[in-house]
């Protein structure tokens, strides 16, 4: 059983700071070839100053919590929204060729743009429905 403990993560422009140090930090790196130890150096200056912001600017951090995975989740007190449901086309409706181009049509190729109208996968020509 591990302790629940809170992360904190920065906000606003401390975050951008902190991400330009990483990215002139693995330029410097790149550029000098030091590859060891520098990224170690690196690493240990992000947490320097990492530590520096939380002391000298508390309300830069924003605190997560965490929980537990045998913890409940909290019961919401509305009803679950149902999805939406899926709109029913017809596609025995639809003609066996485009009547503007002469392509075939198929159900699952055409443009359906409401219930019972259709577009051409080719040419987007209105298809007209059987009655």
């Amino acid at each position: 059983m591990g302790k629940n403990k809170d992360k904190q993560k920065l906000t606003g422009p401390w975050r951008n700071i902190h991400a330009a140090l990483w990215l002139i930090g693995i330029a410097v790196i790149a550029l000098k070839g030091w590859w060891w130890p520098g990224i170690l150096v690196l690493a240990a200056a992000s947490a320097l100053l990492e530590a520096a912001i939380m002391k000298f600017a508390p309300d830069a951090v924003e605190v997560i919590k965490e929980t537990a995975a045998s913890e409940p989740l909290p019961a919401s007190n509305s009803n679950p929204i149902p999805a939406p449901a899926a709109p029913v086309h017809h596609a025995e409706l639809l003609p066996t060729n485009c009547p503007k181009c002469g392509a075939p049509t198929r159900g699952h190729e055409v443009k359906w743009t409401g219930e019972r109208s259709a577009d051409c996968p080719f040419c987007g020509a209105n298809l007209p429905m059987k009655t």
